[in-house]
């Protein structure tokens, strides 16, 4: 139970999807939370997703951050407490700089990574090892730009199997990274009847991945491109995220 609720909340901060038209997907003021539960019944805990604008060395930026914390029963034999921020370019969404401390049963991180574009470098200080790195780097996302980079690119032409790839820089490492479309769903919501995206995401094998987990992915099929729900399976029960409360999207909330 403890390795898989460790796995479901890092996925669920690697986890996007697409905008499929050429909206703006998100804007400054957005803020989503999400209801974690364990086999559909169990609360687990919360998450919450926000976005703003803010200035970073002298310029204009988008801020991110991810918040994740256990609750209940669950917290009692496993707590997590997971911080995640991220500041990235508002036009190319290339990330400057990525904060993140998290405390997953005790394993604990934390860890600030700036991206410097001249060198082609990642800086990486370890303040939980006090350690300093640099690592070479081309075309990479953070855990958090990721989710506002795949949510900017275009689905309109996705048929089922289609893979969407990207590099992911974490843990001092580069991953490959990608969702597997599988199809479109009519998902029943607490606010109604939702048109999504269903997708699955593929990782890397590694000491946090398998080759593939059973995890599933609904977006909703809109200019919002937010993910909806997040299920897990696991071997007794499941692990699932449900949208629970949003504001300040870009778009209206399509509802059937």
């Amino acid at each position: 139970m403890k390795k898989y609720t460790l796995l479901f909340f890092s996925l669920f901060f690697l986890s996007a999807t697409f905008s499929q038209e050429k909206s703006v997907p998100f804007k400054s003021g957005e803020w989503l939370r999400y209801k974690m539960s364990y086999s559909g019944f169990l609360r687990a805990g919360t998450a919450i997703l926000e976005i703003k604008e803010k200035e970073y060395n002298g310029k204009k930026v988008f801020y991110t951050k991810g918040s994740g914390w256990t609750s209940g029963p669950v917290k009692w034999f496993f707590e997590v407490d997971d911080l995640y921020e991220s500041y990235f370019d508002k036009e190319t969404i290339k990330p400057y700089l990525f904060k993140r401390k998290i405390d997953e049963g005790g394993y604990k991180k934390h860890r600030i990574t700036s991206f410097n574009y001249d060198s082609k470098k990642a800086y990486i200080q370890d303040f939980t090892l006090q350690t300093d790195t640099s690592v070479a780097f081309t075309n990479v996302q953070d855990m958090m730009s990721s989710f506002y980079f795949l949510r900017s690119t275009d689905t309109r032409d996705l048929k089922i199997g289609d893979e969407i790839k990207l590099d992911m820089f974490m843990d001092s490492q580069v991953y490959p990274f990608k969702l597997r479309f599988l199809g479109r769903e009519v998902l029943k919501t607490k606010f109604g009847k939702v048109k999504s995206l269903v997708f699955r995401p593929l990782v890397q094998s590694g000491r946090i991945f398998k080759a593939q987990e059973s995890v599933t992915i609904w977006i909703t099929d809109d200019a919002n491109k937010i993910p909806i729900k997040m299920m897990a399976s696991l071997a007794v029960g499941s692990l699932r995220a449900e949208l629970e409360e949003y504001k300040g999207l870009a778009n209206p909330f399509q509802k059937i």
